[in-house]
């Protein structure tokens, strides 16, 4: 990996805003020194350019995606964090886990502005309280994890068990398939 990691609560810059104000009251069961982040060419965070260019392996680079699920005249969002060689099971486990008829990938713009973070930077630090943050169970299992910080500008370095004690945190086993 060639990635410079500093504390990221050292390092509020590299943060969004909402990620930052997580971290600043973190309450987790992994001590935050051990959260890190890194500064990258904001044109690179889209995960294949990323790995290839930081020397990442997708085995520990964890995307998370906004959905939302419809029910008539309702709308659930939640948050998905999956490993970068498996896709979530949008149509199968988290339409089931949102009693949805319908899931879809949130548009950019819904997402961007429900999340309060760039496009290409959400990350499940410093999502609304509100969501559910479905987590595959080999992100947890992972030793550590790539994944966004709020911006395009920078990743969070933390352990995969740092996740599953967010707020609303849920961790499914077979929420991911691996990529055909």
């Amino acid at each position: 990996m060639r990635l410079a990691l500093f504390p990221a609560i050292e390092r509020p810059d590299l943060l969004g805003p909402s990620v930052a104000d997580a971290l600043s009251n973190w309450k987790g069961a992994v001590p935050l020194d051990q959260i890190e982040v890194a500064e990258i060419d904001p044109t690179l965070a889209d995960t294949a350019e990323f790995c290839q260019r930081y020397e990442v392996s997708p085995d520990v680079s964890a995307n998370c995606v906004v959905v939302a699920g419809k029910r008539g005249d309702e709308t659930r969002y939640a948050a998905c964090v999956v490993l970068a060689t498996t896709r979530a099971d949008v149509n199968g486990v988290v339409r089931r886990r949102l009693d949805a008829r319908k899931v879809s990938f949130a548009s950019m713009d819904d997402a961007v502005e429900r999340t309060a973070m760039e496009y290409g930077g959400i990350t499940p630090v410093g999502l609304p309280d509100t969501w559910p943050i479905l987590i595959d169970s080999a992100v947890v299992h992972t030793d550590h994890v790539i994944v966004g910080s709020g911006i395009r500008g920078s990743k969070l370095w933390l352990p995969g068990s740092a996740l599953a004690a967010l707020a609303n945190a849920e961790v499914i086993d077979g929420l991911a398939r691996p990529v055909a």
